[in-house]
């Protein structure tokens, strides 16, 4: 076992009533990695496992859980009853009854009955890396749509947690003893409840998501197309949200700091207008229910014209946090490497000195051109410009720009210019509009035939 040493930890902000809000123990049941397992190199055991603890005791603390102590359980081979040993979790006993520990957060999956199995081994409360990930969404969700959603992924978790919740009224069978007894008459009881509130929350959505498509349809009308941002949590892509678009949207140095969608204004460099969406950030290990109940919401990447990954480089698992964000958009069917759609921003380097930046930076410049990267401090500004460049470059390029000329008593025909199109020159001479104009592919013949414009020539 290998105890670490976690720094103002036990200073947790204590409730209004003046009482913590649980003492907890994080424990990190790592598998050790075999020598020459090439499997192992890609997948998440190949991470640190000191960042990792550090990441799951961050999870808990941001919903004010007190870190009584934290420690990396290293696991040789899973076990299907407890998951860990049964010397390690003899042990862990000993650490509980000497912590007073109301609550054990586990940083791993658990099955059912492995959960069930350690919470009675330690008398006490375990919560596994997808409940404590739910716990955050459900007390960060603050629209209506944000609540459904995590109500529906925390449904859809706990309806396997039934298993065997209801032993104990097993054995109570009816004299004839081919009834089910009382114990599987509740178990089925809470599921068909928990199985009929799945099935209205997921009506629910279908209308949110009929909404969100109404108002896609309605930006498509006009010609902003979407930037979309994504990036691991606590990345900065709040704080960056903030400064291309000067809005007030909450950013902490905190896991999951915002989780409902944000859409923006974004101003380009030469007039141009876009706009930014901020998403949900995603972390390794990511349930498979909140992905498929913010699928709704993440279809704003989907639809998007150019995403930013935003990454913070100054953390030390970086590599394996853009592995992460990277699996998460291959669930939602976006290949990272292909398309050209992809900007990644590699965020906080005002934590580096000149030196260091200037490595990045060579770095950054044999990085493929298909996927480029940009250096950005999004807290002081530092290469803003560049990345704004940038964004309304790779915008250009799939929109095509025309000249045409039109009778400036054609008042009709200029305002639907302006709000098809977008203007970027236009010259009074003679009583009619010399104009340039850049339109999507889609209503280039239509801007062609109505206004007889001809395609600029590169």
């Amino acid at each position: 076992m290998e105890p670490l040493d976690r720094k103002g930890s036990a200073d947790r902000p204590r409730s209004a009533e003046g009482k913590q809000s649980g003492r907890v123990i994080v424990i990190g049941p790592y598998l050790r990695m075999r020598r020459g397992d090439a499997d192992a190199q890609a997948n998440d055991s190949a991470r640190d496992f000191e960042a990792r603890l550090d990441e799951a005791a961050g999870l808990a603390r941001a919903i004010d859980l007190t870190i009584a102590d934290a420690l990396i359980a290293p696991v040789g081979q899973i076990r299907p009853a407890t998951y860990l040993g049964k010397g390690k979790v003899e042990e862990i006993t000993g650490l509980i009854a000497g912590h007073d520990i109301e609550l054990v957060v586990m940083d791993c999956a658990l099955s059912p009955i492995q959960q069930r199995n350690l919470e009675k081994a330690w008398n006490t409360k375990v919560l596994d890396r997808t409940g404590l990930i739910l716990e955050i969404f459900g007390r960060r969700a603050k629209t209506k749509e944000g609540a459904l959603q995590v109500e529906l992924a925390h449904l859809n978790y706990q309806r396997s947690r039934l298993v065997r919740s209801w032993t104990h009224l097993e054995r109570q069978r009816g004299g004839f003893g081919f009834m089910g007894g009382p114990g599987e008459t509740q178990i089925e009881a809470d599921r068909r409840l928990i199985g009929d509130r799945i099935t209205r929350l997921e009506n629910e959505l279908k209308k949110v998501q009929a909404t969100r498509r109404l108002h896609r349809a309605g930006r498509q009308r006009v010609p902003y197309r979407v930037v979309a941002l994504v990036g691991y949590t606590n990345a900065g892509k709040s704080t960056l949200f903030n400064r291309l678009t000067r809005a007030d949207v909450q950013a902490a140095d905190m896991l999951f700091a915002t989780l409902d969608p944000t859409l923006r204004a974004l101003s380009l460099p030469h007039g141009g207008k876009a706009m930014l969406s901020d998403t949900v950030g995603f972390i390794s290990n990511l349930p498979t229910q909140l992905v498929a109940a913010f699928r709704a919401t993440l279809e704003e990447v989907l639809e998007a014209d150019i995403i930013l990954h935003v990454r913070d480089i100054s953390h030390e698992d970086a590599e394996a946090q853009e592995r992460d964000v990277d699996a998460v958009l291959r669930q939602l069917g976006i290949d990272p490497n292909a398309g050209g759609r992809i900007l990644e921003v590699w965020n906080k380097i005002d934590r580096f000195d000149p030196e260091e930046r200037e490595n990045l930076r060579n770095i950054a410049s044999r990085r493929p051109p298909e996927r480029p990267c940009f250096l950005v401090s999004a807290a002081t500004g530092e290469g803003i410009n560049e990345l704004l460049t940038a964004i309304e470059e790779r915008l250009a390029a799939t929109r095509t720009t025309l000249d045409l000329s039109i009778d400036a008593s054609d008042g009709a025909g200029i305002s639907w210019l302006h709000r098809n199109a977008e203007v970027l020159n236009k010259e009074l001479h003679d009583g009619r509009f010399d104009m340039t104009v850049r339109v999507d592919e889609t209503k280039r013949d239509i801007v062609v035939s109505r206004f007889d414009a001809v395609p600029r020539v590169a």
